[in-house]
């Protein structure tokens, strides 16, 4: 690992926790440099937000480098070129169209060594092709294109879904107010979770790992849950019972035949299957290294006020 350049792409939610946990891991190695990739305007912006990371970012001893993906291939090739190893962090906002394709061609074209692409997410290949959420068939070809070349190495992190999410109204199943659990597809169905925080972590041990890893598929997690499982907690840490309701696959199918184009009712219907969403801890990359992670519990105890839904 020693002599190694290291590019990161983004610093949104993921990207930060990334950020954070490969510079500091960097510093037990000689001579690797930590850069992030950001567009000029995020760098110089008075956004209080954007304006907090990229202080962070310098504070941590990360270089910045200015730049646009949405620039042409090969203006990016020119920019990767310079680096031994990338990691994307870019998220979904910048949309489908054959952003991720761009960016693992231009990576494998520049000769980089070592890639890790944005595919923090779900199992894409046990989910298949033609799925309701149109933007994992790009991650499909991604991944074709990665197993077709030599020339860089590259490893996969399968998360799940971020821990918040499952919390989030917009996802229609934790409803704090009315004090209700919608579970989607049936009670049993599982979800893996895992928050930012433990997924920069658990990329940092992963991409210094010795011996390398490369060209395959690693799996983490922060806790893999049932909805019954949801709503035991929900009822848990707030000391009062829910309301248990079910949208089986029929009314979740039929909810996205009359919005085909809803982003949330695409997710509903993939996590409702249950297909490719979750896998045990313990065949996890932290649950053989015995490696600490966020359970959902902890998280809701943390994150929710649960008196104020108590009342």
């Amino acid at each position: 690992m020693e002599n190694t350049s290291v590019l990161i792409l983004g610093a949104g939610e993921l990207g930060m926790p990334v950020i954070r946990n490969i510079s500091k891991k960097a510093k037990n190695y000689n001579n690797v440099t930590v850069t992030v990739l950001l567009r000029e305007a995020t760098i110089n912006s008075e956004d209080p937000d954007k304006k907090k990371n990229v202080t962070e970012i310098r504070k941590l001893g990360v270089e910045l480098l200015a730049g646009d993906l949405s620039a042409p291939s090969s203006e990016l090739i020119d920019i990767f070129r310079n680096y031994d190893a990338i990691v994307s962090c870019t998220g979904y906002g910048t949309g489908a169209g054959g952003f991720q394709l761009k960016l693992a061609n231009a990576v494998i074209e520049a000769g980089v060594k070592r890639y890790f692409p944005w595919q923090f997410g779900v199992d894409f290949e046990v989910i298949g092709r033609g799925s309701a959420q149109d933007l994992f068939d790009e991650q499909l070809d991604v991944r074709e294109i990665l197993r077709s070349q030599s020339v860089t190495k590259w490893v996969i992190i399968s998360t799940g879904m971020f821990t918040s999410y499952l919390f989030e109204p917009f996802f229609g199943i934790l409803d704090l107010e009315n004090r209700s659990v919608n579970a989607i597809g049936g009670w049993d169905t599982a979800v893996t979770l895992t928050t930012p925080d433990d997924i920069g972590r658990l990329t940092a041990e992963i991409f210094f790992t010795e011996p390398q890893m490369e060209n395959e598929i690693v799996y983490i997690a922060g806790d893999t849950i049932t909805y019954r499982d949801l709503a035991d907690i929900a009822e848990s840490l707030s000391g009062r019972k829910y309301l248990r309701t079910l949208s089986d696959m029929e009314e979740i199918t039929n909810d996205l035949k009359n919005d085909p184009s809803n982003f949330v009712k695409k997710y509903r219907s993939i996590f409702g299957a249950g297909r490719g969403v979750s896998w045990p801890l313990e065949n996890t990359f932290n649950g053989k290294k015995g490696i600490p992670t966020t359970s959902a519990k902890q998280w809701a105890k943390d994150n929710i006020d649960w008196e104020s839904y108590s009342r």
